[in-house]
């Protein structure tokens, strides 16, 4: 569990208690109005056991506090959103990061993926990977374990040839010319995502400059099944759990989906990039 998910749920906890004791009730007595065990109460206000919305609603009838409920609800929304910063994850290196990855898409049947500006990493090349993990280190002073790194996300990579498992990719056209490392790279970059087009385990959409868009690309995002949905930030990586926000972005990514571009048309954007880096 991640000391951000614990501490929030302690605070909830905290507050849970504070109401408890304004009301002048014990931990039994609470429990005998509520008709629960002793022993949740306990692990409610210590953090140790997550409260649904019920529970809550529960908690400020018995306290007779109904003003606090919309503040408890508020409070289990953000408990759900898990919170990772990335000085935590990288605490050990980018190695760690890319095996923990790979363990939750093993465990997704559809991943939709949309990115902005890089390559999904799902389908990096090495020296392209090399150059981001290089970098990444730098700005976020963690260790450099660049090539452990590497090796471990093109391990990832082997799920797209499994069989039961789909991933559906959308990236914006600006991801194909932001020249990452140099371009030599990037020509290899884009050769990778051409034989990428036509696996059976992927679908590859490109949302090119020239379409009109009513919602504008904002941020990358990789939502698993229909479960979660896992954000990232400069700072941090979230992961949104709550259903509203699974179909919130659902309905976003379905919106891509029917603007991006797909097979050849794909493929002739590629060959536009490419282009363009072969003449500079």
């Amino acid at each position: 569990m991640s000391t951000d998910f614990q501490r929030a749920r302690e605070a909830l906890g905290a507050r849970l208690r504070e109401l408890r004791t304004e009301a002048h009730l014990t931990h039994r007595e609470l429990a005998a109005r509520l008709g629960w065990a002793h022993s949740k109460i306990s692990k409610l206000e210590t953090g140790k056991q997550t409260a649904s919305v019920a529970d809550l609603e529960a908690w400020a009838r018995e306290t007779e506090a109904p003003e606090a409920l919309t503040e408890l609800k508020n409070s289990l929304r953000r408990l759900e959103t898990q919170y990772r910063s990335w000085r935590r994850q990288l605490a050990g290196g980018h190695k760690a990061v890319q095996e923990a990855a790979l363990a939750e898409e093993q465990r997704a049947t559809t991943i939709r993926v949309y990115e902005t500006s890089v390559v999904p990493g799902i389908f990096q090349t090495a020296d392209y990977a090399r150059h981001l993990f290089t970098h990444s280190a730098q700005l976020r002073r963690s260790p450099r374990d660049v090539e452990d790194a590497v090796r471990a996300r093109l391990r990832r990579q082997e799920v797209l040839y499994q069989r039961g498992q789909k991933y559906r990719v959308i990236i914006w056209e600006a991801a194909l010319h932001a020249v990452i490392g140099d371009p030599d790279v990037m020509i290899g970059q884009l050769d990778r995502l051409a034989g990428i087009i036509g696996l059976d385990t992927v679908s590859f959409g490109i949302l090119p400059f020239s379409a009109s868009l009513d919602l504008t690309p904002k941020h990358g995002f990789w939502i698993h099944d229909e479960r979660s949905v896992v954000v990232e930030t400069l700072s941090a990586e979230m992961e949104l759990k709550d259903a509203e926000d699974i179909a919130l972005y659902l309905r976003l990514w379905d919106y891509y989906d029917q603007v991006a571009l797909q097979g050849p048309a794909a493929h002739r954007l590629l060959a536009r990039a490419r282009h363009a880096l072969e003449v500079r």
